[in-house]
């Protein structure tokens, strides 16, 4: 899934909670989040400053070995494997 499909994915989901966001919105909050080529994103600010990003269910993004790493949480794991309940 590439940039574009996320954000139709977004857009798509917040459809479905009665209060859809329009493409532009979601965008320039995936870009606040992930940042772009011009500017770093908030996660990649709170691990430069030496801090874990903790999405709770989703899972942290930290540093290790000066490699930034995603640590599945448990909800995303149950999900990808299919042991939701």
């Amino acid at each position: 899934m590439n940039k574009t499909a996320l954000v139709e994915a977004a857009v798509r989901k917040t459809a479905e909670t009665g209060t859809q966001l329009a493409s532009e919105e979601v965008e320039r909050v995936i870009d606040a989040l992930f940042g772009t080529v011009e500017s770093a994103g908030a996660i990649a600010e709170g691990l430069k400053r030496g801090e874990t990003v903790t999405v709770i269910g989703f899972g942290d993004f930290h540093l290790e070995d000066s490699r930034p790493t995603l640590r599945p949480g448990q909800a995303l794991n149950e999900y990808v494997n299919g042991t939701v309940r």
